[in-house]
């Protein structure tokens, strides 16, 4: 994913909300969310090219994991691994996996540069890794935005023109999340947020974004998830076409 914008309030009968925005090729193949991996509980979209996901969710813990690509230095390609199996380990088991790799880089150098992110109820945990050396830290309560170039809103001193434009945003309009309402009421105005905010898609504040390359193909957002982890229980929403604030629909985590 090129962008998360995450909500954490413990406490909260909604304590964790999680935006996820994918951005890569067009013309990558990949399934929209359900039950991929057979004898796991994970739901998740599958990337067909690759393998793994983006964004897994365990729905009876409940626990979400996502992964960013990162920047830095690229894995030797004889023994580079897909970083789509990180987010299937973090929400099966946990923040641990993420310490786990961060004790162990020799493991970590089969893996090209990534933020990974394990939420729950209680805690939010990333780690960071350049291709050189790993970095773990957990999430303070607040809202932040992450992006490819790691935790770019509110206070680290990177930043982004999307993070500015939208962490403010999202911050004043956290939303109920309620599993029991449609989407366009749960979620309210981070729809309209998720949506693009009115923004060109080539504008660099653009959290949907689309470009033409060179070679012919199109890079962009592919695909929008929305979770929300609560006392309740959770919610999964997913929109296969950015830039709507309509064709959003439930996943069913309960199957």
């Amino acid at each position: 994913m090129c962008t998360v914008v995450l909500s954490f309030a413990p406490g909260e009968r909604v304590p964790l909300l999680l935006l996820g925005v994918r951005d890569e090729l067009k013309d990558r193949p990949w399934l929209p969310p359900a039950r991929h991996w057979p004898g796991s509980p994970l739901l998740g979209g599958l990337d067909e090219q690759a393998g793994g996901t983006w964004l897994a969710v365990h729905p009876d813990v409940p626990r979400v994991a996502c992964l960013l690509n990162g920047r830095g230095t690229q894995a030797d390609q004889a023994r580079r691994r897909s970083r789509g199996e990180l987010p299937l380990r973090a929400a099966a088991d946990g923040a641990g996996v993420l310490k786990e790799l961060a004790d162990d880089p020799a493991a970590l150098a089969a893996y090209d540069p990534f933020h990974l992110v394990c939420a729950g109820l209680d805690a939010v945990a990333m780690l960071s890794w350049d291709g050189s050396r790993p970095a773990a830290r957990d999430l303070e309560p607040g809202t932040h935005v992450l992006t490819n170039a790691g935790h770019a809103y509110p206070a680290d001193p990177v930043t982004e023109p999307k993070a500015r434009h939208f962490g403010p945003k999202f911050a004043a309009a956290r939303p109920s999340a309620d599993p029991a309402l449609p989407p366009e009421r749960a979620w309210g105005e981070w729809l309209t947020l998720a949506a693009g905010d009115g923004l060109d898609p080539g504008d660099p504040r653009a959290i949907v974004a689309s470009r033409d390359l060179p070679d012919g193909r199109v890079w962009g957002s592919t695909s929008l998830t929305l979770v929300a982890l609560g006392a309740d229980g959770i919610r999964y929403d997913f929109q296969p076409r950015p830039g709507a604030v309509t064709d959003w629909y439930t996943v069913d985590a309960t199957a």
